[in-house]
């Protein structure tokens, strides 16, 4: 796991409420539909990003994280390791605050460079399940 206590809780409470989630759409079946939800229940504005460009859970969805017309504060990864790094590279060109790779989701030299780009970013790790946590419970 790459990123401490002290980032995931910047992430989930620090950053902003508006999360990208790369890889959500309306398949029930992926992980990323059922965290998305979560991150709603937990007050995140969530913005599906597939190629599909699905609107799930009741948001608009896009196909590039370049496509969505307003800020982004955390950008959420659902695609495979080897496709993750560019989508980090996309969260740092569109002036996101974070990047959170889902559990699995690893790139070593990604994370160096999100993070030397001054981006908090936490990996191998899972917001829905980390929210379990009763410090984030009302």
């Amino acid at each position: 796991m790459y990123g401490d206590e002290a980032t995931v809780e910047r992430l989930l409470t620090g950053l902003g409420d508006t999360w990208a989630v790369v890889g959500l759409s309306n398949n029930e079946r992926r992980p990323a539909f059922g965290v998305a939800r979560v991150l709603q229940r937990f007050g995140k504005r969530i913005v599906p990003v597939h190629p599909k460009a699905e609107t799930v859970h009741g948001e608009a969805g896009y196909a590039r994280l370049a496509d969505i017309p307003f800020p982004v504060d955390v950008v959420d990864v659902f695609v495979n390791s080897d496709l993750a790094g560019a989508v980090a590279d996309e969260a740092v060109g569109i002036g996101a605050r974070g990047v959170w790779f889902q559990l699995d989701v690893v790139d070593e030299a990604a994370y160096a460079r999100t993070r030397a780009a001054g981006l908090e970013m936490v990996m191998d790790r899972c917001p829905a399940i980390e929210l379990r946590n009763p410090r984030y419970q009302g």
